[in-house]
């Protein structure tokens, strides 16, 4: 992946497990809440990851537009199928949304031109 995707993951993970190593139970409870919201149910994990981004973009959420991409990359939508979502939560979230947008499309961006540009690997969810 790209040094921004790499960047943004790193940081992430590195302030979950300080979050969930103060050993809290309704951060633990949240977090384990938000994971299994997201696994195979009545709706597929894209339909999921897919709902996720509209949200995070109306809810103008940089950190959960980015994280929600990237799932969704990796459950192989494509960019027809992100840019509809992504008109569909600038719809909904009307013109102040716009900026989120152009971080979403750029970060889109950058998600397919590191996988030009890197060979094929496992992708891990």
């Amino acid at each position: 992946m790209s040094n921004q995707v790499d960047e943004f993951n790193a940081y992430r993970q590195q302030m979950n497990d300080k979050i969930l190593g103060e050993n809290n139970k309704v951060l633990k409870r949240i977090f384990n809440l938000d994971t299994n919201a997201f696994t195979e149910g009545a709706l597929d994990k894209k339909t999921k990851e897919l709902l996720g981004l509209v949200a995070s973009l109306v809810l103008r959420c940089d950190d959960c537009v980015k994280y929600h991409l990237e799932s969704s990359f990796k459950e192989g939508v494509d960019r027809k199928q992100v840019m509809e979502t992504l008109s569909i939560g600038t719809l909904i979230g009307g013109t102040i949304v716009i900026p989120h947008l152009r971080r979403a499309h750029e970060y889109w961006d950058t998600l397919e031109n590191a996988r030009t540009k890197a060979p094929e690997q496992t992708r891990e969810v």
